[in-house]
Protein backbone atom coordinates (compact mmCIF):
# COMPACT_ATOMS: atom_id res chain seq x y z
CA UNK A 1 0.00 0.00 0.00
CA UNK A 2 1.24 3.56 -0.84
CA UNK A 3 2.35 5.62 1.92
CA UNK A 4 -0.10 8.46 2.80
CA UNK A 5 1.70 12.35 2.76
CA UNK A 6 0.38 15.05 5.10
CA UNK A 7 1.19 17.98 6.58
CA UNK A 8 0.73 19.62 9.90
CA UNK A 9 0.19 23.31 10.13
CA UNK A 10 1.61 24.12 13.58
CA UNK A 11 0.97 27.55 13.17
CA UNK A 12 -0.73 30.58 15.43
CA UNK A 13 -4.64 31.11 14.97
CA UNK A 14 -5.76 34.55 16.71
CA UNK A 15 -8.82 34.20 19.25
CA UNK A 16 -11.18 36.13 17.60
CA UNK A 17 -9.69 36.76 14.00
CA UNK A 18 -11.88 34.27 12.32
CA UNK A 19 -12.11 35.93 8.87
CA UNK A 20 -8.34 36.45 9.04
CA UNK A 21 -7.98 32.85 10.37
CA UNK A 22 -9.68 31.63 7.50
CA UNK A 23 -7.64 33.17 5.16
CA UNK A 24 -4.49 31.73 6.28
CA UNK A 25 -5.81 28.26 6.20
CA UNK A 26 -6.45 28.54 2.31
CA UNK A 27 -2.92 30.13 2.32
CA UNK A 28 -2.01 26.83 3.97
CA UNK A 29 -4.33 24.72 2.12
CA UNK A 30 -2.72 25.79 -1.19
CA UNK A 31 0.99 25.25 0.55
CA UNK A 32 -0.17 21.32 1.36
CA UNK A 33 -1.81 20.70 -2.34
CA UNK A 34 1.49 22.17 -4.01
CA UNK A 35 3.72 20.05 -1.62
CA UNK A 36 1.70 16.96 -2.51
CA UNK A 37 -0.37 16.30 0.77
CA UNK A 38 -3.36 14.19 1.08
CA UNK A 39 -4.04 15.66 4.43
CA UNK A 40 -3.45 18.58 5.96
CA UNK A 41 -4.64 19.08 9.72
CA UNK A 42 -4.95 22.17 11.56
CA UNK A 43 -4.73 22.90 15.00
CA UNK A 44 -7.88 22.44 17.82
CA UNK A 45 -10.69 25.77 17.13
CA UNK A 46 -8.47 26.66 13.93
CA UNK A 47 -10.93 29.14 12.98
CA UNK A 48 -12.46 30.71 16.20
CA UNK A 49 -8.76 30.21 18.01
CA UNK A 50 -8.41 29.04 21.39
CA UNK A 51 -9.57 29.77 23.76
CA UNK A 52 -12.34 32.15 22.62
CA UNK A 53 -14.40 31.83 26.15
CA UNK A 54 -17.32 33.98 26.49
CA UNK A 55 -17.29 34.69 22.24
CA UNK A 56 -19.10 31.41 21.81
CA UNK A 57 -21.86 32.81 23.92
CA UNK A 58 -22.94 35.13 21.28
CA UNK A 59 -24.80 33.84 18.05
CA UNK A 60 -22.89 36.38 15.76
CA UNK A 61 -19.36 34.61 16.36
CA UNK A 62 -20.46 31.33 16.11
CA UNK A 63 -22.13 31.83 12.77
CA UNK A 64 -19.21 33.88 11.21
CA UNK A 65 -17.41 30.48 11.85
CA UNK A 66 -20.23 28.71 10.33
CA UNK A 67 -19.63 30.53 7.26
CA UNK A 68 -16.28 30.66 7.06
CA UNK A 69 -15.77 27.04 7.17
CA UNK A 70 -18.08 26.58 4.55
CA UNK A 71 -16.43 28.82 2.32
CA UNK A 72 -13.52 26.95 3.00
CA UNK A 73 -14.93 23.97 2.08
CA UNK A 74 -16.28 25.08 -1.38
CA UNK A 75 -12.66 25.89 -2.42
CA UNK A 76 -10.90 23.05 -1.06
CA UNK A 77 -9.85 20.43 -3.72
CA UNK A 78 -7.35 18.07 -4.63
CA UNK A 79 -6.31 17.57 -0.59
CA UNK A 80 -8.33 16.57 2.39
CA UNK A 81 -8.05 19.25 5.59
CA UNK A 82 -8.73 18.59 8.80
CA UNK A 83 -9.81 21.93 10.47
CA UNK A 84 -10.98 22.68 14.13
CA UNK A 85 -14.05 25.27 15.10
CA UNK A 86 -16.85 25.64 17.13
CA UNK A 87 -20.18 23.77 15.88
CA UNK A 88 -23.23 24.74 16.42
CA UNK A 89 -26.25 22.96 16.25
CA UNK A 90 -28.65 23.59 19.06
CA UNK A 91 -25.63 22.88 21.36
CA UNK A 92 -21.92 23.82 20.55
CA UNK A 93 -19.16 21.81 20.10
CA UNK A 94 -15.75 21.53 19.69
CA UNK A 95 -15.41 20.05 16.18
CA UNK A 96 -12.90 19.22 13.74
CA UNK A 97 -14.27 18.65 10.24
CA UNK A 98 -12.85 16.80 7.13
CA UNK A 99 -13.32 19.46 4.40
CA UNK A 100 -12.57 17.64 0.46
CA UNK A 101 -14.12 18.10 -2.58
CA UNK A 102 -15.93 21.70 -2.25
CA UNK A 103 -17.96 19.99 1.07
CA UNK A 104 -17.99 19.53 4.27
CA UNK A 105 -17.63 15.22 4.30
CA UNK A 106 -17.61 14.96 8.43
CA UNK A 107 -17.42 16.26 11.12
CA UNK A 108 -15.67 15.14 14.94
CA UNK A 109 -16.79 16.39 18.17
CA UNK A 110 -14.45 16.36 21.04
CA UNK A 111 -15.73 13.73 23.77
CA UNK A 112 -13.57 14.35 26.66
CA UNK A 113 -13.67 18.36 27.84
CA UNK A 114 -10.97 19.24 30.53
CA UNK A 115 -12.36 21.63 33.20
CA UNK A 116 -9.01 21.78 34.88
CA UNK A 117 -6.13 24.22 35.51
CA UNK A 118 -6.42 26.74 32.52
CA UNK A 119 -9.25 24.90 31.05
CA UNK A 120 -13.08 25.76 30.80
CA UNK A 121 -14.61 23.82 28.06
CA UNK A 122 -17.54 22.47 29.89
CA UNK A 123 -18.57 25.93 30.36
CA UNK A 124 -18.99 26.20 26.64
CA UNK A 125 -19.47 23.05 24.76
CA UNK A 126 -21.40 19.44 25.28
CA UNK A 127 -19.61 16.15 24.77
CA UNK A 128 -19.10 14.78 21.44
CA UNK A 129 -20.29 10.49 22.43
CA UNK A 130 -17.60 8.67 19.49
CA UNK A 131 -14.49 8.81 17.95
CA UNK A 132 -14.73 9.73 13.78
CA UNK A 133 -12.81 8.15 11.53
CA UNK A 134 -12.72 8.92 7.48
CA UNK A 135 -10.73 7.36 4.71
CA UNK A 136 -7.53 9.21 3.23
CA UNK A 137 -6.39 7.59 0.10
CA UNK A 138 -7.11 3.87 1.55
CA UNK A 139 -5.63 4.41 4.72
CA UNK A 140 -8.31 4.27 7.87
CA UNK A 141 -7.39 7.44 9.94
CA UNK A 142 -9.32 8.30 13.71
CA UNK A 143 -9.64 12.50 14.41
CA UNK A 144 -9.08 13.21 18.09
CA UNK A 145 -9.19 16.41 19.21
CA UNK A 146 -6.69 17.37 22.33
CA UNK A 147 -7.81 15.52 25.49
CA UNK A 148 -9.39 12.94 23.79
CA UNK A 149 -5.99 11.47 23.53
CA UNK A 150 -5.59 12.02 27.02
CA UNK A 151 -8.25 9.25 27.68
CA UNK A 152 -7.60 5.40 26.62
CA UNK A 153 -11.35 5.24 25.30
CA UNK A 154 -11.86 7.52 22.18
CA UNK A 155 -8.12 6.14 20.99
CA UNK A 156 -9.73 2.83 21.55
CA UNK A 157 -12.85 3.29 19.81
CA UNK A 158 -10.83 4.50 16.67
CA UNK A 159 -8.85 1.78 16.89
CA UNK A 160 -11.85 -0.36 17.16
CA UNK A 161 -12.84 1.39 13.91
CA UNK A 162 -10.65 0.06 12.28
CA UNK A 163 -7.94 3.23 12.42
CA UNK A 164 -4.40 2.83 11.39
CA UNK A 165 -3.25 6.59 11.74
CA UNK A 166 -4.85 8.66 14.75
CA UNK A 167 -4.59 12.86 13.76
CA UNK A 168 -4.62 14.13 17.16
CA UNK A 169 -5.52 18.28 16.86
CA UNK A 170 -4.62 20.12 20.35
CA UNK A 171 -4.10 23.45 21.60
CA UNK A 172 -2.14 22.05 24.73
CA UNK A 173 -0.56 25.22 26.82
CA UNK A 174 2.97 24.96 27.53
CA UNK A 175 4.50 24.80 30.99
CA UNK A 176 7.93 23.66 31.99
CA UNK A 177 6.80 19.92 32.88
CA UNK A 178 4.38 19.79 29.80
CA UNK A 179 6.59 17.77 27.58
CA UNK A 180 7.34 14.38 29.36
CA UNK A 181 3.86 14.37 30.12
CA UNK A 182 2.41 14.76 26.91
CA UNK A 183 4.92 12.26 25.62
CA UNK A 184 3.97 9.44 27.54
CA UNK A 185 0.38 10.10 26.78
CA UNK A 186 1.38 9.31 23.02
CA UNK A 187 3.12 6.07 23.63
CA UNK A 188 0.63 5.06 25.99
CA UNK A 189 -2.61 5.51 23.37
CA UNK A 190 -0.36 4.00 20.19
CA UNK A 191 0.81 0.88 22.30
CA UNK A 192 -2.73 -0.05 23.26
CA UNK A 193 -3.92 0.60 20.11
CA UNK A 194 -0.70 -0.16 17.38
CA UNK A 195 -2.09 2.99 15.62
CA UNK A 196 0.73 5.58 14.81
CA UNK A 197 -0.15 9.05 16.25
CA UNK A 198 -0.17 12.69 14.44
CA UNK A 199 0.54 15.39 16.99
CA UNK A 200 -0.62 18.48 16.03
CA UNK A 201 -0.08 21.53 18.48
CA UNK A 202 -1.08 25.52 18.45
CA UNK A 203 1.73 27.57 18.41
CA UNK A 204 1.76 31.18 19.94
CA UNK A 205 0.14 33.63 22.92
CA UNK A 206 -3.13 34.01 23.86
CA UNK A 207 -2.97 36.40 27.13
CA UNK A 208 -1.78 34.81 29.75
CA UNK A 209 -2.05 31.21 27.87
CA UNK A 210 1.32 30.20 25.63
CA UNK A 211 0.99 27.34 23.28
CA UNK A 212 4.53 25.52 22.35
CA UNK A 213 3.55 23.00 19.14
CA UNK A 214 6.61 20.69 19.97
CA UNK A 215 3.93 18.56 17.48
CA UNK A 216 5.11 15.02 17.38
CA UNK A 217 4.99 11.75 15.10
CA UNK A 218 4.66 8.67 16.93
CA UNK A 219 4.83 5.35 15.50
CA UNK A 220 2.27 2.37 16.25
CA UNK A 221 4.74 0.60 18.80
CA UNK A 222 5.00 3.39 20.76
CA UNK A 223 8.81 4.98 19.47
CA UNK A 224 9.11 8.63 18.58
CA UNK A 225 9.74 9.10 15.50
CA UNK A 226 10.25 13.22 15.68
CA UNK A 227 9.61 16.21 17.50
CA UNK A 228 8.78 19.50 15.78
CA UNK A 229 10.85 22.39 18.00
CA UNK A 230 9.16 24.65 20.38
CA UNK A 231 7.73 28.22 19.46
CA UNK A 232 8.28 28.08 15.81
CA UNK A 233 5.98 28.25 13.31
CA UNK A 234 5.75 25.58 10.34
CA UNK A 235 4.20 23.60 8.29
CA UNK A 236 5.56 20.14 8.61
CA UNK A 237 5.62 17.55 6.28
CA UNK A 238 5.20 13.69 6.93
CA UNK A 239 4.75 10.23 5.82
CA UNK A 240 2.89 7.38 6.86
CA UNK A 241 3.43 4.12 6.25
CA UNK A 242 0.60 1.65 6.96
CA UNK A 243 2.52 -1.68 6.29
CA UNK A 244 4.69 -0.93 9.09
CA UNK A 245 2.42 1.56 10.75
CA UNK A 246 5.20 4.16 11.37
CA UNK A 247 5.67 8.33 10.70
CA UNK A 248 8.52 9.63 9.11
CA UNK A 249 8.80 13.37 9.16
CA UNK A 250 10.47 15.67 5.86
CA UNK A 251 12.73 18.09 6.90
CA UNK A 252 11.30 19.67 10.30
CA UNK A 253 13.18 22.63 11.59
CA UNK A 254 15.99 21.42 14.23
CA UNK A 255 15.65 23.09 17.55
CA UNK A 256 18.85 25.63 18.27
CA UNK A 257 19.19 24.62 22.06
CA UNK A 258 16.55 22.50 23.98
CA UNK A 259 17.96 23.24 27.82
CA UNK A 260 14.91 24.16 30.15
CA UNK A 261 15.81 27.79 29.98
CA UNK A 262 16.13 28.63 26.21
CA UNK A 263 12.65 26.68 26.47
CA UNK A 264 11.48 28.98 28.72
CA UNK A 265 12.79 32.07 27.28
CA UNK A 266 11.24 31.57 24.37
CA UNK A 267 7.79 31.11 25.75
CA UNK A 268 8.14 34.89 27.63
CA UNK A 269 9.66 36.27 24.06
CA UNK A 270 6.67 34.56 22.49
CA UNK A 271 3.71 35.45 24.85
CA UNK A 272 5.05 38.83 25.23
CA UNK A 273 5.58 39.63 21.26
CA UNK A 274 2.19 38.18 20.59
CA UNK A 275 0.24 40.01 23.39
CA UNK A 276 1.40 43.28 21.89
CA UNK A 277 1.48 42.73 18.31
CA UNK A 278 -2.51 41.13 18.67
CA UNK A 279 -3.15 44.17 20.72
CA UNK A 280 -1.96 46.29 17.73
CA UNK A 281 0.37 48.41 20.31
CA UNK A 282 3.61 50.26 18.39
CA UNK A 283 5.89 49.25 21.34
CA UNK A 284 6.56 48.56 24.91
CA UNK A 285 7.77 50.95 27.94
CA UNK A 286 9.53 49.78 31.37
CA UNK A 287 10.98 51.36 34.49
CA UNK A 288 14.83 50.23 34.28
CA UNK A 289 15.64 49.74 37.56
CA UNK A 290 19.36 48.88 37.88
CA UNK A 291 18.10 45.07 39.02
CA UNK A 292 17.88 41.95 37.84
CA UNK A 293 14.03 42.08 37.21
CA UNK A 294 13.67 44.79 34.88
CA UNK A 295 16.77 43.86 32.97
CA UNK A 296 15.68 40.49 32.37
CA UNK A 297 12.19 42.12 31.23
CA UNK A 298 14.35 44.74 29.29
CA UNK A 299 15.99 41.78 27.36
CA UNK A 300 13.09 40.08 26.61
CA UNK A 301 11.24 42.94 25.31
CA UNK A 302 14.30 43.57 22.86
CA UNK A 303 14.46 40.23 21.80
CA UNK A 304 10.01 39.71 21.12
CA UNK A 305 9.78 43.38 19.07
CA UNK A 306 13.61 45.07 17.84
CA UNK A 307 15.38 47.79 20.04
CA UNK A 308 13.17 50.32 18.48
CA UNK A 309 10.01 49.22 19.89
CA UNK A 310 11.41 49.30 23.40
CA UNK A 311 11.98 52.70 25.75
CA UNK A 312 13.18 52.26 29.33
CA UNK A 313 13.24 54.80 31.99
CA UNK A 314 15.33 54.95 35.26
CA UNK A 315 13.57 57.19 37.96
CA UNK A 316 16.47 57.81 40.65
CA UNK A 317 16.01 58.78 44.24
CA UNK A 318 18.84 59.35 46.62
CA UNK A 319 18.25 55.72 47.71
CA UNK A 320 19.67 54.91 44.04
CA UNK A 321 23.03 53.95 43.99
CA UNK A 322 25.35 54.45 41.39
CA UNK A 323 25.38 50.76 40.48
CA UNK A 324 22.04 50.64 39.50
CA UNK A 325 22.63 53.90 37.47
CA UNK A 326 25.64 52.58 35.94
CA UNK A 327 24.07 49.19 35.11
CA UNK A 328 20.71 50.63 34.06
CA UNK A 329 22.38 53.07 31.57
CA UNK A 330 24.72 50.67 30.23
CA UNK A 331 22.43 47.89 29.22
CA UNK A 332 20.27 50.56 27.54
CA UNK A 333 22.95 51.26 25.85
CA UNK A 334 24.24 48.24 24.83
CA UNK A 335 20.67 47.06 23.33
CA UNK A 336 20.07 50.41 21.52
CA UNK A 337 16.81 51.33 23.11
CA UNK A 338 15.37 54.55 23.82
CA UNK A 339 16.40 55.07 27.38
CA UNK A 340 15.31 58.52 29.61
CA UNK A 341 16.36 59.21 32.79
CA UNK A 342 13.61 60.97 35.17
CA UNK A 343 14.68 62.35 38.50
CA UNK A 344 11.67 61.53 40.62
CA UNK A 345 12.95 63.23 43.92
CA UNK A 346 11.18 66.52 43.39
CA UNK A 347 8.01 64.76 42.40
CA UNK A 348 8.35 62.64 45.83
CA UNK A 349 9.63 65.17 48.51
CA UNK A 350 6.38 67.49 46.81
CA UNK A 351 3.86 64.30 47.44
CA UNK A 352 5.70 64.05 51.20
CA UNK A 353 5.32 67.70 52.36
CA UNK A 354 1.74 67.55 51.06
CA UNK A 355 0.77 64.51 52.91
CA UNK A 356 2.96 65.86 56.12
CA UNK A 357 0.10 67.65 57.99
CA UNK A 358 -2.16 64.64 57.63
CA UNK A 359 0.87 62.77 59.12
CA UNK A 360 1.46 64.25 61.91
CA UNK A 361 2.31 62.06 65.05
CA UNK A 362 3.17 59.33 62.76
CA UNK A 363 6.87 58.13 62.17
CA UNK A 364 8.18 57.27 58.85
CA UNK A 365 7.46 53.87 57.63
CA UNK A 366 6.88 51.46 54.71
CA UNK A 367 4.36 53.97 53.54
CA UNK A 368 7.19 56.66 52.63
CA UNK A 369 8.61 53.72 50.69
CA UNK A 370 5.82 52.77 48.79
CA UNK A 371 5.19 56.70 48.28
CA UNK A 372 8.73 56.61 45.98
CA UNK A 373 7.08 53.46 43.90
CA UNK A 374 3.67 54.87 43.38
CA UNK A 375 5.55 58.31 41.74
CA UNK A 376 7.57 56.35 39.67
CA UNK A 377 4.00 54.34 39.01
CA UNK A 378 2.49 57.85 38.05
CA UNK A 379 5.69 59.01 35.98
CA UNK A 380 5.37 55.41 33.99
CA UNK A 381 1.61 55.28 33.19
CA UNK A 382 1.93 59.20 32.23
CA UNK A 383 4.98 58.41 29.93
CA UNK A 384 2.64 54.83 28.33
CA UNK A 385 -0.23 57.56 27.71
CA UNK A 386 1.19 60.36 26.29
CA UNK A 387 3.82 58.04 23.91
CA UNK A 388 1.28 54.87 22.60
CA UNK A 389 3.52 52.33 24.51
CA UNK A 390 2.11 49.36 26.57
CA UNK A 391 4.28 49.46 29.91
CA UNK A 392 5.26 46.27 31.48
CA UNK A 393 5.27 45.38 35.16
CA UNK A 394 8.93 43.64 35.70
CA UNK A 395 7.77 41.51 39.34
CA UNK A 396 8.85 38.10 39.48
CA UNK A 397 6.45 35.26 40.94
CA UNK A 398 8.64 35.49 44.13
CA UNK A 399 7.44 38.35 44.96
CA UNK A 400 3.76 38.39 43.42
CA UNK A 401 2.73 35.49 45.92
CA UNK A 402 4.31 37.10 48.97
CA UNK A 403 3.05 40.93 48.20
CA UNK A 404 6.18 42.13 48.27
CA UNK A 405 5.10 44.65 45.47
CA UNK A 406 3.27 47.96 45.66
CA UNK A 407 -0.19 48.14 44.24
CA UNK A 408 -0.04 51.25 41.79
CA UNK A 409 3.70 51.52 42.30
CA UNK A 410 5.63 48.58 40.47
CA UNK A 411 2.88 46.67 39.96
CA UNK A 412 1.37 49.10 37.57
CA UNK A 413 1.32 47.93 33.68
CA UNK A 414 -0.96 45.92 31.08
CA UNK A 415 1.56 42.59 30.74
CA UNK A 416 4.36 41.34 33.29
CA UNK A 417 6.34 38.99 31.47
CA UNK A 418 7.91 37.97 34.61
CA UNK A 419 4.61 36.98 36.81
CA UNK A 420 5.53 33.47 36.52
CA UNK A 421 8.48 32.91 36.87
CA UNK A 422 10.13 32.44 40.47
CA UNK A 423 13.32 34.62 41.10
CA UNK A 424 14.99 31.94 41.81
CA UNK A 425 14.67 31.27 37.95
CA UNK A 426 15.26 34.71 36.71
CA UNK A 427 18.69 34.70 37.66
CA UNK A 428 19.04 31.37 35.93
CA UNK A 429 17.45 32.88 32.76
CA UNK A 430 19.58 35.94 32.81
CA UNK A 431 22.68 33.93 33.13
CA UNK A 432 21.94 31.72 30.36
CA UNK A 433 20.53 34.65 28.16
CA UNK A 434 24.20 36.42 28.74
CA UNK A 435 25.60 32.66 27.67
CA UNK A 436 23.66 32.44 24.68
CA UNK A 437 24.77 36.00 23.43
CA UNK A 438 28.18 34.84 24.33
CA UNK A 439 28.08 31.69 22.11
CA UNK A 440 26.69 33.97 19.29
CA UNK A 441 29.56 36.54 19.92
CA UNK A 442 30.49 38.22 16.25
CA UNK A 443 27.05 37.37 14.29
CA UNK A 444 24.88 39.71 15.76
CA UNK A 445 22.20 36.80 16.35
CA UNK A 446 21.21 34.93 19.08
CA UNK A 447 19.51 31.92 18.79
CA UNK A 448 16.88 30.15 20.39
CA UNK A 449 13.66 28.35 19.83
CA UNK A 450 11.17 31.02 18.63
CA UNK A 451 13.05 33.49 17.25
CA UNK A 452 13.98 31.81 14.38
CA UNK A 453 17.87 32.36 14.67
CA UNK A 454 17.45 36.10 15.88
CA UNK A 455 16.11 39.13 17.19
CA UNK A 456 13.05 40.52 15.90
CA UNK A 457 12.75 43.51 13.93
CA UNK A 458 16.43 43.59 13.45
CA UNK A 459 17.63 44.91 16.43
CA UNK A 460 21.61 44.64 17.26
CA UNK A 461 23.04 44.41 20.45
CA UNK A 462 25.66 46.30 19.88
CA UNK A 463 23.72 49.72 18.54
CA UNK A 464 24.70 52.61 21.06
CA UNK A 465 22.60 55.73 20.74
CA UNK A 466 23.72 58.43 23.54
CA UNK A 467 22.32 61.13 21.38
CA UNK A 468 18.78 59.44 22.98
CA UNK A 469 19.94 59.67 26.50
CA UNK A 470 17.81 62.59 28.27
CA UNK A 471 19.85 63.18 31.46
CA UNK A 472 23.68 63.97 32.10
CA UNK A 473 24.47 60.57 34.12
CA UNK A 474 28.23 59.68 34.81
CA UNK A 475 29.22 57.04 31.93
CA UNK A 476 29.16 53.93 33.17
CA UNK A 477 32.60 51.58 34.02
CA UNK A 478 31.08 48.35 32.56
CA UNK A 479 32.69 47.50 28.90
CA UNK A 480 30.33 47.55 26.80
CA UNK A 481 31.19 44.38 24.81
CA UNK A 482 29.27 41.67 23.17
CA UNK A 483 29.68 39.70 25.77
CA UNK A 484 26.51 40.02 27.77
CA UNK A 485 22.91 41.10 27.72
CA UNK A 486 22.77 42.00 31.26
CA UNK A 487 25.38 43.34 33.11
CA UNK A 488 27.47 40.79 35.17
CA UNK A 489 27.01 43.10 38.23
CA UNK A 490 23.08 43.59 38.07
CA UNK A 491 22.95 39.53 38.50
CA UNK A 492 25.87 39.60 41.23
CA UNK A 493 24.64 41.82 43.50
CA UNK A 494 22.74 41.52 46.41
CA UNK A 495 18.42 42.18 45.24
CA UNK A 496 17.54 45.23 46.60
CA UNK A 497 14.17 47.85 46.10
CA UNK A 498 16.52 50.86 47.08
CA UNK A 499 13.34 52.30 48.97
CA UNK A 500 15.81 53.06 51.92
CA UNK A 501 19.56 52.84 52.87
CA UNK A 502 21.05 49.51 52.41
CA UNK A 503 18.17 48.11 52.09
CA UNK A 504 18.16 44.27 50.60
CA UNK A 505 14.98 41.59 50.05
CA UNK A 506 16.25 39.70 52.27
CA UNK A 507 15.46 41.98 55.53
CA UNK A 508 11.91 41.44 54.71
CA UNK A 509 12.50 37.84 53.14
CA UNK A 510 13.86 34.58 53.60
CA UNK A 511 16.57 33.67 51.22
CA UNK A 512 15.16 33.54 47.78
CA UNK A 513 16.29 29.76 47.19
CA UNK A 514 14.69 28.86 50.70
CA UNK A 515 11.80 31.32 49.81
CA UNK A 516 11.37 29.80 46.23
CA UNK A 517 11.45 26.33 47.36
CA UNK A 518 8.46 26.51 49.83
CA UNK A 519 6.70 28.83 47.66
CA UNK A 520 6.33 25.94 44.96
CA UNK A 521 5.57 23.83 47.33
CA UNK A 522 3.07 25.28 48.67
CA UNK A 523 1.57 26.92 45.25
CA UNK A 524 2.36 24.22 42.83
CA UNK A 525 2.35 21.34 45.20
CA UNK A 526 -0.77 21.71 47.22
CA UNK A 527 1.77 20.96 49.79
CA UNK A 528 0.10 21.61 53.75
CA UNK A 529 2.64 23.21 55.98
CA UNK A 530 2.82 20.59 58.01
CA UNK A 531 4.18 18.44 54.86
CA UNK A 532 6.93 21.35 53.91
CA UNK A 533 8.44 21.73 57.64
CA UNK A 534 7.95 17.92 57.40
CA UNK A 535 10.83 18.36 54.46
CA UNK A 536 13.00 20.12 56.49
CA UNK A 537 11.87 23.97 56.47
CA UNK A 538 11.89 25.53 59.87
CA UNK A 539 8.24 25.96 60.63
CA UNK A 540 8.23 29.50 61.22
CA UNK A 541 9.69 30.35 58.17
CA UNK A 542 6.80 27.95 56.63
CA UNK A 543 4.19 29.61 58.66
CA UNK A 544 5.05 32.98 57.63
CA UNK A 545 5.57 32.12 53.95
CA UNK A 546 2.34 31.17 53.94
CA UNK A 547 0.54 33.82 55.85
CA UNK A 548 1.94 36.19 53.18
CA UNK A 549 0.70 34.06 50.07
CA UNK A 550 -2.73 34.13 51.82
CA UNK A 551 -2.61 37.63 53.03
CA UNK A 552 -1.74 39.08 49.32
CA UNK A 553 -4.61 37.29 47.35
CA UNK A 554 -5.69 40.91 47.23
CA UNK A 555 -3.04 42.16 45.45
CA UNK A 556 -2.51 39.74 43.12
CA UNK A 557 -6.55 40.12 41.88
CA UNK A 558 -5.52 43.56 40.50
CA UNK A 559 -1.45 42.54 38.77
CA UNK A 560 -1.39 42.74 35.20
CA UNK A 561 -1.76 39.17 33.19
CA UNK A 562 1.71 37.56 32.23
CA UNK A 563 2.33 34.77 30.59
CA UNK A 564 1.55 31.15 32.52
CA UNK A 565 4.80 28.79 32.37
CA UNK A 566 4.37 27.06 35.56
CA UNK A 567 1.75 24.12 36.43
CA UNK A 568 0.04 26.85 38.73
CA UNK A 569 -0.29 30.19 37.82
CA UNK A 570 -1.87 32.98 39.44
CA UNK A 571 -4.69 34.64 37.86
CA UNK A 572 -6.82 31.94 35.24
CA UNK A 573 -5.51 28.71 36.93
CA UNK A 574 -4.91 29.10 40.65
CA UNK A 575 -7.79 31.19 41.97
CA UNK A 576 -8.11 31.74 45.64
CA UNK A 577 -11.35 33.85 47.32
CA UNK A 578 -9.64 37.17 48.75
CA UNK A 579 -11.89 37.33 51.87
CA UNK A 580 -11.00 33.62 53.45
CA UNK A 581 -11.16 32.08 56.83
CA UNK A 582 -9.05 29.45 55.72
CA UNK A 583 -5.65 30.10 57.04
Amino acid sequence: MARLRLALAQHDFSVGAVAANAARVGELIASARAGGAALVAFPELTLSGYPPEDLLLRPSFLAACDSELAALATATHGVAALVGHPHSEGEVFNAASVLRDGRVECTAHKQALPNYGVFDDKRYFRPGHASTTTVIEGICVGLLICEDVWQAEPAAQAAAAGAELIVVINASPWDARKQVEREAVLQARARETGCAIAYLNLVGGQDEVVYDGSSMLVNGDGSIAARAPAFVDALLWAEFDPATRTLAAQDWPAAVDESPEATLYAALVRGTRDYIDKNRFAGVLLGLSGGIDSALTLALAVDALGADRVTAVMMPTRYTSQLSLDGARVQAEKLGVDYHVIDIEPTYRSFVDALTPAFSGKPADTTEENLQSRTRGVMLMALSNKHGRLLLATGNKSEMAVGYATLYGDMCGAYAPLKDVYKTVVYRLARWRNEAGNRERGTGNVSYPGLSGGRASGADSSRVVPDRITADVPRSPFPVSRSWTIPPEVIERPPSAELRDNQTDQDSLPAYDELDAILERFIEREQSQAEIVAQGFAAETVRRVVRLVLLNEFKRRQSAPGPRVTTRAFGRERRYPITSGWH
